[in-house]
């Protein structure tokens, strides 16, 4: 069997390593050039690859395709083997296949990230074998490769869901849905709400569909369509007969005869969107019988992600926030509601589609200057230039920062929430959010 493998990334190369373990013929193919880790590990696998563009021949007479997530359906390579009708799919769904673990799929516009590593964390902290991937950590594929893990919680995107064909996890999680990555979908919203619904359209009455209960676009697909899961929702709004819910200042957890109650104001994170996230890690260590003093210790004591409302430091009277991780107008509006005081923004990058409309209220109450991040900020010139006297635009973050140091006062806020994807200045989101603590701490 002839596996190719599109792209020589975390998810390719790990994809490489399993599939010559498991006796494919293996090949891989990048675009451009690869990095010199990914490289490496080819090399001593003794795995062929090129780089610097695709060979077609070789590409098209492969017998099942893994193609990274980051190449978009249209490209003509992958409508040329669409129309072989060669199996095109994600590294979750060549892994899956060679793990007999229990999964826990995590999917949604936001806070994906969060619940996918506190969800991790509680298991850990009770003593379950359990490894975290998908879009972070070591590769899946790697991992079963060369990992004995009973459990795996992976973070799943939109992209990696497109590439499923028979993947179900046990317990499917979907933290939310917002416009995000319609330039990948037509500019279809429903397209991108059917590509996340994907996590459970394999599930069996033996599964689970964690969600929130609050999301009118979660629960109108619920109502218009069918998922043999059992539906366990999440809420901050009303109480539920099972599921996670607030009762006065408690979270109040029934996934079985067992109830377990804990406080808001002792969560390690603050902020209703991680009442929700910790709604949704705790109902699964639940259903996998993590004890519920381990559960409550772990909401307790975890450390946030990087680059997701991170404080960086205090400089004379004013927090430096790193939100980096904010890629779309959702993840913003979180941010700048989780602020309490006067806010200078850093916004702006790669545009996805936005509506900043959406956050006018919220600028309005606490952003007091704008600092725009990109290369082309007219739309966010334009959205804001009205309601906010000082605009300024740059094009680095040590320049941003800068600027941030000058404006802002005591008391105040610099908050990085860019609301657009980070690839005109920038690596990635890691790449900015680093830069940017990188010039806080040079001030």
């Amino acid at each position: 069997m002839k596996l190719v493998v599109l792209g020589a990334g975390e998810s390719g190369v790990g994809t490489a390593v399993l599939g010559k373990q498991k006796g494919y013929n293996v090949f891989v193919s990048d675009n451009g050039a690869i990095a010199k880790k990914y490289k490496q590990v080819l090399l001593i696998n003794e795995i062929p690859f090129e780089e610097n563009g695709h060979t077609e021949a070789t590409v098209l007479i492969a017998d099942v395709v893994m193609k990274s997530p980051g190449i978009p359906d249209t490209v003509p390579l992958i409508k040329k083997l669409n129309e072989l009708g060669t199996k095109v799919i994600s590294e979750i769904e060549f892994a899956s296949q060679y793990t007999d673990a229990t999964i826990v799929g995590i999917t949604g516009s936001n806070g994906k990230t969060t619940t996918t590593m506190l969800a991790h964390h509680i298991l850990k902290n009770g003593d379950l074998n359990v490894g975290v991937a998908g879009n972070i950590g070591d590769s899946f594929a790697e991992q079963v490769a060369e990992n004995q893990y009973d459990k795996y919680v992976l973070e799943l995107s939109s992209f990696q869901l497109d590439g499923i064909d028979k993947f179900a996890p046990h317990i499917a999680i979907i933290t939310n849905i917002t416009p995000d990555h319609l330039d990948r979908y037509d500019y279809k919203f429903e397209n991108y709400i059917d590509s996340k619904f994907r996590i459970t359209m394999n599930q069996t009455k033996d599964d689970y569909l964690i969600y929130d209960g609050d999301d009118i676009v979660i629960l109108k697909w619920l109502e218009n369509n069918k998922t043999e899961a059992k539906l366990l929702p999440f809420s901050i709004k009303k109480s539920l007969k099972k599921g996670a819910f607030l009762r006065g200042n408690n979270i109040i957890i029934k996934t079985n005869k067992d109830e377990i109650k804990m406080g808001i104001t002792s969560l390690a994170l603050q902020g209703k969107h991680n009442v929700k996230n910790s709604m949704a890690a705790a109902m699964t260590a639940q259903l996998l019988k993590v004890r519920k003093e381990t559960i409550r210790e772990s909401l307790e004591d975890f450390e946030g992600a990087e680059h997701r409302l991170e404080k960086v430091l205090k400089i004379s009277g004013v927090q430096y926030i790193n939100d980096s991780k904010a890629t779309n107008i959702n993840a913003t509006f979180y941010a700048l509601d989780s602020v309490k005081t006067p806010t200078v923004w850093i916004v702006g990058g790669v545009d996805k589609g936005n509506d900043y409309f959406d956050l006018m209220p919220l600028v309005r109450e606490k952003v007091k200057a704008i600092i725009c991040l990109g290369t082309d900020n007219q739309k966010i010139v334009k959205t804001f230039e009205n309601v906010i006297d000082l605009i300024v635009e740059t094009k680095g973050a040590e320049e941003a920062v800068k600027v941030a140091y000058k404006i802002a006062e005591k008391g105040d806020s610099v908050l990085l929430s860019p609301a657009c994807a980070s690839f005109d200045l920038f690596e990635n989101y890691e790449d900015r959010g680093r830069q940017f603590k990188q010039a806080v701490r040079e001030l």
